[in-house]
Parts: structure tokens; C-alpha cells; sequence
């Protein structure tokens, strides 16, 4: 039997845990092969210090079975990359699973993937989806069909299991949780804005409102631009 092929699209700046969360569990799945797909084969630099090393080319991929796209400063970018939304509008169109974690799911918004569909986002960036025809929907993971969502950075974690268990079995992914030791144990309940203390809220998106306005009009355009082509006979 053929492996499903899950290709994971990396990008400049894209963050760190946002793309090795889901490839820890991925790369772990059996009968699945992982691609990390980019422009060219060159290292490409999370936000941070890591980097990540592709396998192929946009122009080589395989069409791939699970289609993945993560987040972080460098989405902001993307969402006016005709290269990268276009492989990912290509790809989208044929995959079985239509996927991403945190600010990615705007990049599959742009590339026309969730008009209709329910999804998850970075909880700062979650109002930004409308702009693209999607539902917003304030979970850590959510499914749509074939369209599977996580929210900001750690979500990707859960999004992984989840998708997993979809992929190979329910016991399979069950396995890999216990052998990754998977049991979070966070030192303060501030993970959510309706959690945490409201001063910690507000100067976390005082710290962020720069890029909160660049992705803010990056949104703008990209979904200016889709309903434009849209529109063309």
C-alpha cells in the first residue's frame, strides 16, 4: 500500500513549534511520508534560531494527501507570495486533508481553502477570518469535513494527535501520546485571553499591535485579491 504523503509547507519566519509540533507526531506516523515542501531546496529560518530543511521544491511536489501550513510572523508575507498561495491553492484543491495551526489558516483563506468552513486561528488573529468566507470558532483543534484547524502555536500539538488519530487509528495515536509522554502540566492558567489577567491581555496586544496591523492589511489585500479573481469570468 502507498504512503500517504503529508506535505508541510515551510516559509521565512514561519514559527518555530507552530511547523515541529505537527511534524514530531507526523514524522512518527506509520505508513506515512513526510515532505517538507518550499520554494527551492535552501534552509529556511523559523522565527528565532531554527531552521528547517526541505525536501522538495514547490515545483516537484507530489500531489499530497495532507496538506499543512503553519503560522508565525512570516505569514504575513505568504499572503501575498503568488508562489507559495499558489502551490497551496493547487494542492488544497486535491488533498484529502486541508490543514493548519495558528495564523496559518489565513494562508489557506487566502489561497480560497476555507470559504464555508469553520476553523481555528491564533486567538489574536481569529476575527481575521471572515475576511476569507470562514467561520471562526474559539477551540483548540476543529474539523470541517476535510479541513482540520488548530489554534495558536502549542494547539499544533493537539492538532497533530487529533489528526493522527484520524490517519492511523485512534490506539495508534494513543501510543505515540504515552511514547512522546505528551501530559502538559502549564505552570499558570494564562494560556487563553479569557483566562488570563486582563493587564496580562492587554500588554500582550500592546506588544503585538505592530504586527497585528501588518497582518491586519495583509489580510485585507489577500482577501481583496481572491474576491477579485472570484469575480473574473
Amino acid at each position: 500500500m502507498a504512503k500517504l504523503i503529508i506535505g508541510m509547507v515551510a516559509f521565512e519566519q514561519a514559527t518555530n513549534l507552530d511547523f515541529t509540533g505537527p511534524l514530531e507526531v507526523f514524522g512518527k506516523l506509520a505508513g506515512c511520508e513526510v515532505q517538507i515542501c518550499a520554494k527551492t531546496l535552501d534552509l529556511v529560518a523559523c522565527e528565532g534560531l531554527s531552521v528547517i530543511r526541505p525536501t522538495v521544491t514547490f515545483a516537484d511536489c507530489p500531489q499530497v494527501d495532507v496538506l499543512f501550513v503553519p503560522g508565525g510572523p512570516g505569514q504575513v508575507d505568504v499572503m501575498t507570495d503568488d508562489e507559495t498561495i499558489g502551490f497551496v491553492a493547487r494542492q488544497g484543491q486535491a488533498a484529502q486533508w486541508v490543514t493548519a495551526v495558528c495564523t496559518g489558516s489565513l494562508v489557506l483563506g487566502a489561497a480560497g481553502l476555507l470559504q464555508g468552513y469553520r476553523a481555528a486561528c491564533h486567538w489574536m488573529s481569529r476575527d481575521q477570518l471572515p475576511l476569507f468566507g470562514a467561520e471562526p470558532v474559539n477551540r483548540r483543534v476543529v474539523f470541517d469535513r476535510n479541513r482540520v484547524t488548530g489554534g495558536g502555536v502549542t494547539a499544533g500539538i493537539d492538532f497533530g494527535f487529533a489528526l493522527a488519530a484520524r490517519l492511523v487509528g485512534e490506539p495508534a495515536a494513543r501510543r505515540l501520546q504515552l511514547a512522546l509522554e505528551y501530559a502538559p502540566e502549564p505552570p499558570f492558567d494564562s494560556g487563553l485571553p479569557e483566562r488570563a489577567e486582563p493587564e496580562t491581555v492587554t500588554d500582550l496586544l500592546g506588544r503585538a499591535a505592530g504586527l497585528l496591523e501588518k497582518r491586519w492589511a495583509a489580510s485585507r489585500a489577500a482577501a481583496e485579491r481572491l474576491a477579485h479573481q472570484g469575480a473574473k469570468p
